[in-house]
């Protein structure tokens, strides 16, 4: 389970007091995975970072009684100046796994050939995506955290694959992702919430939660 309690979050723009979260109260139950459908500005990215532990609450209280992943395409940990190789192993080591095994999985899911050997710092943004992605199905949890969707790449190789991946742990896990548009969440989620003016409204299904998008987005 992941909790938040009376959870606030703001920051200050230069001008004004932008507000993320008001005393926001909700849980996402593992085996109910949850899309939050906001608009951009709003404070997606930031709710997803609070989530998994890299931002904390202004108040109130987030608690965890499982394992929460990194969100997707989330750079943090990786070296740029080490190679796709010593940062998977180091990823592994981290979160106590096989670096052997961890290495061995990146390697075959990116797909990058000799440039898995080389600098991440060299890579092309496509080849982060993939190997960020690869990092997060390379270790197993119990929520995956998803800012936007998929992550930006053109090889349809790699989608396929990691693709089908991410539909199997999903068997057994939860997901949270956070997106402007609804169509990225039909793929994974059946209960919903809004996120507006720091407020987040829960609904059973993903249809209740688009009725008052829309109306909020054409208002």
């Amino acid at each position: 389970m992941l909790e938040f309690v009376n959870v606030s979050k703001s920051f200050w723009t230069g001008k004004s007091r932008k507000v993320i979260l008001d005393r926001a109260t909700f849980r996402v139950e593992l085996g109910n995975s949850l899309g939050i459908l906001a608009a951009n500005g709003t404070g997606k990215t930031t709710i997803i970072n609070m989530m998994a532990g890299l931002e904390k609450p202004d108040e109130g209280e987030i608690r965890k009684t499982c394992r929460v992943s990194f969100p997707l395409g989330f750079m943090g940990g990786v070296v740029p100046k080490h190679t796709g190789n010593e940062n998977a192993r180091f990823i592994a080591r981290l979160y106590g796994l096989d670096p052997d095994y961890v290495e061995a999985f990146c390697r075959w899911l990116t797909g990058i050939g000799e440039y898995f050997d080389m600098p991440v710092g060299t890579y092309s943004q496509g080849m982060k995506s993939r190997f960020t992605f690869a990092l997060l199905l390379a270790l197993e949890f119990d929520i995956y955290l998803i800012d936007e969707g998929m992550p930006s790449t053109t090889d349809v190789e790699f989608n396929r694959k990691a693709g089908e991946i991410l539909r199997d742990r999903l068997k057994n896990s939860t997901v949270v992702v956070v997106s402007h548009q609804a169509t990225t969440l039909e793929k994974f989620c059946r209960s919903a919430a809004v996120l507006r003016d720091g407020q987040l409204y829960m609904f059973d299904t993903l249809e209740e939660a688009k009725q008052l998008y829309d109306y909020g987005t054409q208002g």
